[in-house]
């Protein structure tokens, strides 16, 4: 779907006085009309110069309730995010001005609870109540300290991340850990972890303020399948980011640590004034995104695919008088940056989408039920899709006007004949496109079936062979034996020769059926394991072999009594009977008697 411009949308909050400022006597500066979106701020140094005015998509006063934010401007975006957009919602102002109040909120009264777990809600909701689409939900969370990345979800938080850059995805965070989330609960509770191994420090500003940026991302991926079987897969992200608060030295008493915290935050903020800036000029073209980490992970956010929220936060109290202008004059400037945000599907997708609502507004023009706009918009979009440009049409329509009512019918049916034949040959490229997708995967299919039976087999024959303890004593049994049949041969030599002859005989008998049973058994099962069936058999000259006979091809193989292979570098005997089948394909490996 071709994206459409719009402005980033600024909101600006100012909370009550706090009891430090209200100890200092401090007199409010900051006029706000919600019903208009209005804000001014007085100058206390001049009291005859008029408030410096502003308007913006919405204006909040001291009474405010995040309740009343996050309806009436930050759901619609996270809507959005559901539907498959991005969307980037971050607080900005000075130390102490309410941004995590406004980004996190507190839970009592619950009219404050924050835009991020409001936000958890929302998508939650949505993914309970949605029906015929499957949702996969991750999340993640980092910060930007002393202009180092950390991911407050890692095993290491203290170890640096790295930016990268994909064409795709954009800006990311390199090795930044995902973690998947079921429902709410799951996300407040990797969101309080991470939240505890923010950066913070005391200031005289703020007694607890945030020394680094922070990004909690959602990624949300959504998957449907058509009435023809296709899965279509969208994916929307979601960034809440909490700035840390500009500062002036002086005002904070910063010192050590916290004045290189300082130094660091008011610079990456500068960087991120400086891109708005550039933004707004039009006469830029460089966007200086790369002057810091914060505007490098917010490129997307301002001034790309992204649909994005700003809530700039406000003091009301005339000591903060400078800064409040500050973020004043920031905001306005934001309020002109334009995004041009873009549902995140597969290509395909898009362009077949895009190509049917094109057809629906060309359709509404033929059928007289929109008119038909000057300046080239015809030629553009019946161009995109190949039909014929506006200027034919408009000539068309003039001559049409001198023509009967039946011409002008005849007019009507040539069109929508057109019309017709273009849309059947994208939908017959749409098919054959999908053709070619099943049928890639129908061979990968038998490819990894036919791989599989073959692991099967090879799996099943290592299974059954023996172990070399089971072979070891084997033969030490074998030898226990020889032993005592000598010893017992050695006794009876006094017998005679004809007695020794006679005993031989035997033994020799016994010593051959007992190995041609270890070898039946020895062998048997490897090659069962293996779709086989084995058959002992003896060559014309004594010697014992295994027949194995497979569904697709026979071979022998000749073992030792224990039922090993032997070495390829024995010599080899030949074997002969009607069993052997010698010929091209056939193989056998033949073992000396032992």
């Amino acid at each position: 779907m071709a994206s459409t411009s719009e402005c980033v949308k600024v909101i600006v909050r100012c909370r009550p006085m706090n009891t430090r400022e209200k100890d200092l006597d401090c007199k409010p500066v900051i006029i706000i009309e919600e019903s208009r979106a209005y804000c001014a701020i007085k100058n206390p140094n001049d009291e005859k110069a008029p408030p410096k005015p502003f308007t913006f998509d919405g204006a909040y006063d001291i009474n405010s309730t995040t309740e009343n934010i996050y309806n009436e401007i930050a759901y619609p975006l996270i809507e959005g995010v559901t539907e498959g957009y991005n969307g980037t919602i971050f607080a900005y102002g000075q130390t102490g001005c309410g941004k995590s109040f406004t980004m996190q909120g507190i839970s009592d009264p619950s009219t404050q609870r924050g835009i991020i777990p409001r936000a958890f809600d929302h998508i939650f909701e949505t993914v309970s109540v949605t029906e015929g689409k499957k949702f996969l939900i991750h999340a993640a969370y980092c910060e930007i300290y002393n202009e180092e990345i950390r991911d407050l979800l890692g095993k290491d938080i203290k170890a640096k991340m790295e930016l990268k850059e994909h064409p795709e995805k954009g800006v990311y965070v390199n090795g930044l850990s995902m973690h998947p989330v079921h429902n709410v609960h799951e996300c407040e509770r990797i969101m309080t972890k991470g939240w505890n191994n923010r950066s913070t420090g005391a200031t005289l500003m703020n007694t607890d303020s945030s020394r680094s940026h922070s990004i909690f991302t959602i990624n949300l991926e959504m998957a449907t399948v058509d009435d023809e079987g296709e899965e279509h897969i969208r994916a929307g992200k979601l960034n809440l980011v909490d700035l840390a608060g500009s500062e002036r030295q002086a005002k904070t008493g910063a010192t050590g640590d916290r004045l290189k915290e300082a130094t660091k935050i008011n610079l990456s903020l500068s960087a991120l004034g400086n891109v708005i800036s550039a933004l707004v000029d039009g006469k830029s073209k460089h966007i200086p995104y790369r002057d810091s980490k914060l505007t490098r992970l917010l490129q997307d956010s301002l001034g790309g695919n992204t649909k994005t929220l700003m809530v700039a936060c406000l003091s009301p109290a005339d000591n903060n008088y400078e800064e409040s202008l500050s973020t004043l004059r920031y905001a306005n400037r934001a309020k002109n940056i334009q995004n041009k945000p873009k549902i995140n599907e597969d290509p395909k997708d898009a362009l077949l989408r895009q190509y049917q609502e094109e057809i629906q507004k060309l359709k509404a023009m033929l059928m007289g039920q929109i008119p038909i706009p000057e300046g080239g918009f015809l030629d553009e979009h019946m161009g995109a899709i190949g039909l014929p440009g506006s200027a034919p049409v408009r000539a068309r329509q003039q001559h049409s006007q001198e023509k009967d009512r039946d011409e002008l019918e005849t007019e009507k049916l040539r069109l929508k004949q057109e019309y017709d034949e273009r849309l059947h040959d994208m939908q017959k490229q749409y098919e054959e496109e999908k053709v070619s997708k099943a049928k890639l995967e129908q061979d990968m299919a038998k490819l990894r079936e036919f791989y599989d039976v073959r692991l099967r087999t090879v799996e099943g024959q290592i299974a059954h062979l023996p172990t070399t303890a089971e072979v070891l004593g084997e033969v030490e049994t074998s030898e226990e034996t020889q032993r005592a049949e000598k010893e017992e041969g050695e006794d009876e030599e006094d017998q005679g020769e004809a007695g020794e002859t006679k005993d031989k005989e035997k033994r020799k008998k016994k010593q051959k059926s007992k190995d041609t049973a270890k070898l039946a058994a020895a062998g048997a099962a490897g090659a069962i394991a293996g779709g086989a069936v084995l058959k002992t058999v003896t060559d014309s000259t004594g010697k014992t072999v295994v027949k194995t006979e497979y569904v697709t091809k026979t071979e022998y193989v000749e073992v030792d009594r224990y039922g090993r292979h032997v070495p390829e570098d024995r010599p080899l005997s030949v074997l002969g009977g009607d069993e052997l089948p010698v010929g091209p394909g056939k193989g056998f490996i033949l073992v000396p008697d032992l």
